[in-house]
């Protein structure tokens, strides 16, 4: 496996290694004792998927502490561009965003640890996406930003009229005025 820091701190891109032959291909998608060894150290305990068309936006979310969510999160099939916003009051990259293009094709996956919001947007024809938390999904803690948010600058890949959003994505609040409560430990 192939690990690759990004410009913000813990948020990393994760390349596993692929055997390929006639017949198709194998890898091994989440290893913990590899994670371990690269001082990775990581409690997965609920897989999620999704299928998205082109242009769905799905994002950018995340859940309070102390039910926030580490990710590790990769596309099966399609192409996403898969953003993370850091979050974590005290960090030098607050409200910076970090981008990746995962695909079924790369099998590149992005390590997203808590305190960051996550989003993604379908660039192929659809997508099948799938994302490991470590913490299970809390309702009632589960905050996001608008994507579009003028102080992040975002660049989705996509043009505004090929976006779509779920209605509550529509509504969510700009960075300024969301609630956030992550810490940045050094």
């Amino acid at each position: 496996m192939i690990i690759t820091p990004t410009p913000i701190k813990d948020l990393i891109i994760i390349e596993p290694k692929q055997f390929s032959d006639s017949r198709g291909y194998f890898f091994e998608s989440f290893n913990e004792k590899k994670f371990a060894q690269n001082g990775l150290n990581y409690n997965f305990v609920q897989d999620n998927e999704s299928k998205s068309q082109y242009g769905v936006l799905r994002g950018l979310h995340y859940q309070l502490e102390p039910y926030a969510q580490s990710k590790l999160v990769r596309a099966i099939s399609g192409e996403v561009y898969d953003i993370a916003v850091d979050l974590r009051k005290g960090s030098d990259t607050f409200g910076q965003w970090f981008g990746a293009l995962l695909s079924g094709e790369n099998k590149k996956q992005m390590l997203i640890p808590k305190g960051f919001a996550h989003g993604f947007v379908v660039l192929s024809k659809e997508a099948v996406f799938s994302y490991k938390c470590d913490q299970y999904y809390h309702k009632e803690s589960e905050r996001g930003i608008k994507y579009d948010d003028p102080i992040l600058k975002i660049d989705w890949k996509l043009e505004k009229n090929n976006i779509h959003l779920s209605e509550k994505d529509e509504t969510l609040p700009l960075l300024n005025d969301s609630e956030h409560n992550f810490i940045f430990k050094r």
